[in-house]
């Protein structure tokens, strides 16, 4: 049975289908669109575009797959409440647990490296870029108390200018596309563009959040899988266009390539369009953390529903019924982090390594529970057996942060055995 959190009625069904749209593009454009068509076509060439293509239709299934589960069962749990259905309490919260503890850390390096773009353009000491993630966090937190409402007006209203930041910047860059910048189009081989296309993955990763959302769709039945094909299209056509000019204007090489958008942007634009860019960094940051924060309180909500979390993180602010418990430890985790990070303890890119490891296991998770929740529709049975391969076929090349979730999964065990200790001597 479970625990009913503070004074809870539920949450409010306030998401309509322009908002759910807004929150999966939010949550799946991330700083990869800055960083990565540089790179892929630094490593692959021009075919690096094949493997865009590739991996935009690769990860459609996986999309598909949360779009369908939330439609069917639509819950503040998201991918948890899908794996407890069919795998039990234990499983449940164990996925529950790997989403939790990946937003911690996750969210503070996003909003970091929106600071690092605003630090160049306006010469910030360590401190101050510190200083700026953690107001953005700060402001992220404050929207979500309000209600997924206005964090969702906000979300739309900041999708929309990265949207057209990044429409401008494909625009400007036409007139200095060349054909000729296509050949050699396979200067490193074939193997250089499946090694792009890994590269690419987390690129789409994102479907997952929303899923902790549902609760809270208008009509999910019907929404949640417009929502889902909405989105896909838009995100694969930015960053397939983006891509696409990147290797037309062959912005990238020769120290170029983490800078790519921005190279291309100042084509047409100059020094401008350093500034571009640096404002195109932070809404970006700022809609991925939205979606994710939003996300993560409602799993602590849902995790303290089942009795796996405390009974805090269940708390729901009494105006406007959103889960502040799980706010708040979120809040904790994210000084934590940044403290870390400040005091130079670790580097982002070690760090980055454990919430990948994370969503990696909960897309495992969520993909094992859609095989048998989806088995009576033949396209959501395809594409749960499709996500399923390609995201075990991944998870060994990790590396050691694969052992991130193992730990959890550990420690989770040892605490469940220890509450059935004391069930059975206060028996």
């Amino acid at each position: 049975m479970e625990n009913s959190p503070s004074h809870a009625t539920g949450l409010r069904k306030t998401l309509s289908l322009p908002h759910i749209v807004t929150l999966y593009i939010g949550a799946v454009i991330g700083s990869g669109v800055l960083l990565l068509p540089g790179l892929a076509a630094e490593i692959a060439g021009p075919a690096s575009i094949l493997a865009w293509l590739f991996m935009t239709i690769l990860v459609l299934p996986m999309a598909i797959t949360m779009g369908l589960l939330s439609a069917r069962h639509p819950s503040s749990g998201g991918v948890s409440t899908f794996v407890r259905m069919v795998y039990g309490d234990f499983a449940g919260n164990l996925v529950g647990w790997f989403f939790l503890l990946s937003v911690p850390i996750g969210a503070p390096i996003v909003a970091v490296t929106a600071s690092h773009y605003a630090a160049v353009l306006l010469d910030w000491s360590p401190l101050q870029v510190y200083l700026a993630a953690g107001m953005i966090l700060v402001a992220v937190i404050i929207m979500n108390i309000f209600g997924l409402q206005v964090a969702s007006k906000v979300q739309t209203i900041v999708v929309g200018l990265i949207a057209a930041i990044l429409v401008l910047a494909v625009i400007s860059a036409i007139p200095h596309a060349s054909v000729s910048h296509f050949t050699p189009f396979v200067p490193q081989g074939w193997l250089s563009v499946l090694q792009v296309a890994g590269l690419l993955f987390w690129c789409f990763i994102g479907w997952e959040a929303v899923t902790h959302l549902s609760e809270e769709f208008v009509d999910p039945e019907k929404n949640a899988v417009r929502g889902v094909l909405w989105s896909a299209g838009i995100v694969a056509l930015l960053y397939f266009s983006v891509a696409l000019l990147t290797v037309a204007t062959h912005s990238y090489g020769e120290g170029r390539s983490e800078a790519s958008l921005s190279v291309m942007v100042q084509l047409s634009l100059g020094p401008a369009g350093g500034w571009v860019v640096g404002i195109t960094a932070l809404f970006i940051c700022v809609a991925t953390v939205n979606a994710y924060v939003g996300a993560a309180s409602r799993i602590a909500y849902a995790l303290a529903r089942q009795g796996s979390a405390p009974r805090w993180f269940g708390h729901l602010h009494r105006t406007y019924q959103t889960p502040v418990g799980g706010l708040f430890f979120l809040a904790i985790c994210f000084s934590l982090v940044l403290t870390v990070l400040a005091l130079e303890w670790i580097d982002l890119t070690r760090l980055i390594q454990f919430p990948n490891a994370t969503f990696f296991a909960t897309y495992i998770g969520g993909c094992l529970a859609g095989v048998r929740l989806l088995k009576n529709s033949r396209y959501g049975r395809l594409a749960a057996w499709t996500s399923l391969i390609v995201t075990v076929s991944l998870y060994p090349f990790l590396g050691w942060s694969a052992l991130y979730p193992l730990a959890i999964a550990a420690v989770l065990l040892l605490v469940e055995r220890q509450k059935q200790s004391s069930r059975t001597r206060s028996m």
